[in-house]
């Protein structure tokens, strides 16, 4: 029997029979790409889990390393008060598609109050990142007397909201991971058990303020997030199997788990700062109906036309994405004018010229105009999503770039918004108002490059771009933004430590440490805040535990010019010396000398990690193409030049 999920399946029983752990979860993504956008994605998933549970995390993450493939590995927790089991394999290949290898610990049933109250449960001691406390209705239905009235089920629903916030309270003591809830549905099996009809509408708006107690909880706490059931429960499939219920004590349906381990692997995804910032979308039968090219302006249609209504909606699914912050560009096989004309003038739009940060409207292979948008905005190109109808194009780009997301649609309009949001790409924790800025910040990047094309020299360039960079102590409103800086910024990352917002709330608050936050604004406009430095008072002087710069301000001297104010800083206190260190990742690797670069000398190096030391005899000077103006030392600031 074969069907469309035989292939990827069959790929990876090969592998785990011939024992290779490393190459099965290294072309997990790959292969369960496919089959997480198919119809029957619940059960192909849980399938692939099931082979990728018989292989050994540990030895897939050293061979993954030796072969150069990029793979981290992720310990979560699973309690609950109803068998469980059943989500570790959904669970398990929705993490390996985004390159993440599951080791599981998975409590005993009904365990959840005594994993969270003592500090020595298994949940505590396995140090997970994510700790899934997975609720269900029998969390309160078994805990109403028999016979039971609506005021009973108000009254249990009452007392397990104030559990759950105490556990919370007890996992933000004991924990070092998140805390994940749920709200709870409720069957149509307690429901109907009320025969009065007016005691049956009671129960819903007790149900609904129980739930909504629920999302709330995660208002109270730092380290909690809570995973809405209702729309998964929503979306149909087994939510509930009454004989499971009865006979395991299996209170989730199979079908709702995998939607529940989708929603985790997203929050797990989300919380290590791998959201995507970049949304490439073809045009022809994509954002409109029809052939640009074939059809002419007058036969293609995003309204007006029964078909065309689908592509408007879709249309404006996009443009709630990029108010958010999600930056818009175009790749599409047409000429350049009549695309423009279209988006300029055409009353069917929704999105328009002025909405995309590029518009590649050309007859080049789709990869090569992703990486040259890429290298517009100067960003990576594991930050994008691309979105086609075609099966040639979303093929080429998954095979030529991996690490870009790939969006299938198909030839129903209707079903692009599903397509495009299934996965959560862009999901963050927290929405800054950076993020929503940050569709038109990027869009200033062509003008810069315009500068950059018709200067003489890179360094003419920098001298008439007029740059200002801001460096002061970060508080209030900067730091959920700092946070983000640290969970998002692979490259200028000097040793990679990710901190939350709590993290660095405690740091700004310490005071023998030091959170700086760069802004950095130019002829074009403000870029925000675009870079941090967390450091720390020694007994010898001042130590740099990290610095962070946003991709879309390198090769600035940005980095150099806050680096040299730190070290002023430092010598203007009394510190005797600055010390750093560095910790090399897979992407902050060309960093590895910035230390060097500006004056520190090598310490000593400790494994993996180089450490490093100024002695601030001599202070770099502020590079001459940037005016600095600095909480820290107000009279280093650098005339820019006329």
């Amino acid at each position: 029997m074969s069907g469309p999920g035989t292939e990827p399946l069959d790929r990876l029983r090969a592998l785990a029979a011939r024992d290779e752990p490393g190459r099965a979860f290294g072309e997990a993504p790959a292969l369960l790409g496919p089959l997480a956008s198919g119809a029957a994605w619940t059960g192909d998933l849980t399938r692939a889990g099931q082979i990728l549970l018989r292989l050994d995390p540990g030895r897939a993450l050293k061979e993954a390393a030796a072969e150069g493939t990029r793979l981290e590995g992720i310990t979560v927790a699973v309690t609950g008060h109803s068998t469980l089991g059943a989500v570790v394999p959904p669970l398990t290949a929705e993490l390996a598609r985004h390159g993440l290898v599951l080791t599981p610990a998975v409590s005993d049933f009904d365990s959840y109050v005594r994993d969270l109250q003592e500090p020595d449960s298994d949940l505590y001691q396995a140090d997970a990142e994510l700790a899934l406390c997975v609720l269900d209705p029998q969390v309160v239905f078994d805990e109403v007397p028999q016979p039971w009235r609506v005021e009973d089920v108000e009254r249990v629903t009452t007392a397990k909201l104030a559990q759950l916030d105490g556990l919370a309270a007890s996992y933000a003591r004991h924990g070092g991971g998140t805390l994940v809830l749920n709200t709870v549905p409720l069957w149509p099996v307690h429901a109907r058990q009320l025969i009065d009809l007016s005691s049956r509408a009671r129960l819903g708006i007790v149900w609904r303020e129980f739930n909504a107690g629920l999302l709330r909880l995660a208002e109270r706490h730092a380290r909690l997030a809570v995973i809405d059931m209702e729309p998964l429960a929503a979306a149909g499939g087994a939510a509930y199997e009454p004989r499971m219920s009865a006979y395991a004590k299996a209170h989730l349906g199979p079908e709702l788990l995998s939607r529940y381990a989708r929603e985790a692997a997203h929050l797990a995804r989300a919380l290590r700062g791998r959201a995507k910032k970049v949304l490439v979308l073809d045009l022809d039968n994509t954002l409109w109906d029809g052939v640009l090219g074939d059809d002419g302006a007058e036969g293609i249609a995003a309204a007006a036309t029964f078909r065309g209504e689908a592509f408007g909606r879709f249309q404006q699914v996009v443009r709630q994405l990029a108010a958010q912050g999600v930056v818009l560009a175009v790749s599409s096989k047409n000429d350049d004018a009549p695309v423009r004309e279209v988006l300029r003038g055409h009353p069917d739009m929704v999105l328009r010229e002025g909405d995309f940060a590029q518009i590649n409207a050309n007859w080049l292979p789709k990869d090569g105009n992703i990486r040259q948008i890429a290298e517009r905005l100067n960003l990576a190109t594991d930050s994008f999503v691309f979105a086609d109808d075609s099966a040639f194009e979303t093929g080429l780009v998954a095979d030529s770039l991996p690490e870009v997301a790939v969006v299938r649609l198909d030839d129903e309009p209707a079903l692009h918004p599903e397509k495009l949001l299934a996965d959560g790409w862009f999901d963050v924790p927290r929405l800054t108002e950076e993020d929503r800025a940050r569709g038109g910040r990027y869009r200033t990047e062509s003008a810069r490059q315009d500068l950059l094309d018709t200067s003489a020299s890179y360094g003419d360039y920098l001298d008439r771009l007029g740059l200002t960079v801001t460096v002061r102590r970060a508080a209030g409103r900067d730091l959920p933004r700092v946070s983000q800086l640290t969970l998002r910024t692979n490259q200028f990352n000097l040793t990679t430590v990710r901190m939350r917002q709590e993290d660095v709330e405690r740091w700004a608050g310490d005071p023998d440490r030091l959170v700086l936050a760069v802004e950095s604004a130019d002829r074009f406009g403000d870029n925000g805040l675009v870079g941090a430095v967390f450091a720390h008072r020694t007994a010898g002087g001042l130590h740099i535990d990290n610095m962070v710069l946003s991709c879309r301000v390198f090769a600035r001297d940005i980095e150099q010019a806050v680096l040299g104010d730190v070290l002023a800083h430092a010598a203007a206190t009394g510190a005797g010396e600055v010390t750093a260190v560095f910790r090399p990742s897979r992407k902050n690797g060309k960093f590895r000398d910035f230390y060097p670069s500006v004056g520190f000398t090598p310490a000593q190096d400790d494994g993996p990690e180089s450490r490093f030391r100024h002695d601030l005899a001599e202070l770099p000077a502020v590079p001459g193409h940037l005016r600095l103006d600095s909480e820290l030392s107000e009279g280093r600031a650098h005339a820019q030049p006329e």
